[in-house]
């Protein structure tokens, strides 16, 4: 797999896409009970010249998140938003907004603080210019470690070398929230995962369609289980059942050369 690593003074410029491309970027937030954080993911979000619409898809929240969101439409002509009247899962809520998203690549964003969306500009570059069909914002390449809870870093060790074992795509990290893709290729990954799975049916669909795959180093501000994190050892197993599920232990020819790293 290719990883591609970039200065912080390159992510600071943007990383302007080639021939100072249009906003081309639809970012899907699916949002469970943000209310405190989804305000300023949003401003974040919309901070980047590069996008070009944020489709929020409030998941039957319950803590506050759809009032905190429903003004955003009229603040922001960029905002397309949605709502689940009861909670379906992450994945259920991907789908829906990957329905309604427009811009020719689309990316996931959680409501929380994690992930930063500076982060983005690179990963986009890699497809605008051709060099990529997806690509993964790993939170452990080039030696970086996580920030966050042991427990859950080890535990993104082990799904990714599982994940790496039944797809053949070697990724530092499969878990990844960052996964952006061309918005044509939706149709050919037929998702179907109503909850966490998402992430796994993902990578596997990815790897047995032989897509090009790269990997972009980025930050990560991992919260606790007291601040917020919904994960849990359940989504864990949830997550191998669904790499050996779609990925059916075969992958294909395409994918067996493995995810390639952008400093190669």
């Amino acid at each position: 797999m290719e990883r591609h690593s970039y200065s912080p003074a390159d992510r600071d410029k943007g990383c302007r896409v080639p021939g100072s491309s249009p906003p081309s970027l639809s970012i899907v937030i699916p949002v469970y009970n943000e209310a405190r954080s989804v305000e300023l993911v949003l401003e974040r979000v919309l901070a980047q010249y590069f996008v070009a619409e944020v489709v929020a898809v409030d998941d039957g929240s319950t803590d506050g998140s759809w009032g905190v969101m429903r003004g955003w439409e009229a603040r922001d002509g960029r905002v397309r938003l949605a709502r689940h009247e009861r909670n379906r899962g992450k994945g259920a809520a991907v789908r829906t907004g990957l329905a309604l998203a427009t811009a020719p690549v689309v990316v996931v964003q959680d409501a929380d603080l994690e992930y930063d969306p500076a982060d983005l500009g690179p990963m986009l570059e890699l497809i605008l210019s051709g060099k990529a069909d997806v690509v993964y914002g790993s939170r452990y390449a080039d030696g970086r470690r996580g920030v966050g809870p042991l427990w859950h870093t080890l535990g993104n060790k082990a799904l990714t070398l599982f994940s790496n074992l039944c797809t053949g795509l070697w990724l530092s990290d499969e878990a990844t929230c960052y996964k952006m893709f061309r918005r044509e290729l939706v149709p050919r990954l037929e998702l179907r995962e109503e909850g966490f799975g998402f992430c796994p049916e993902f990578t596997a669909k990815v790897s047995r369609l032989g897509l090009r795959v790269m990997e972009v180093p980025i930050t990560y501000h991992g919260r606790s289980r007291a601040e917020g994190k919904k994960i849990r050892l359940r989504h864990g197993v949830e997550a191998l059942w669904c790499l050996v599920k779609y990925s059916r232990w075969r992958p294909t020819a395409g994918a067996m050369g493995g995810a390639r790293s952008a400093t190669e």
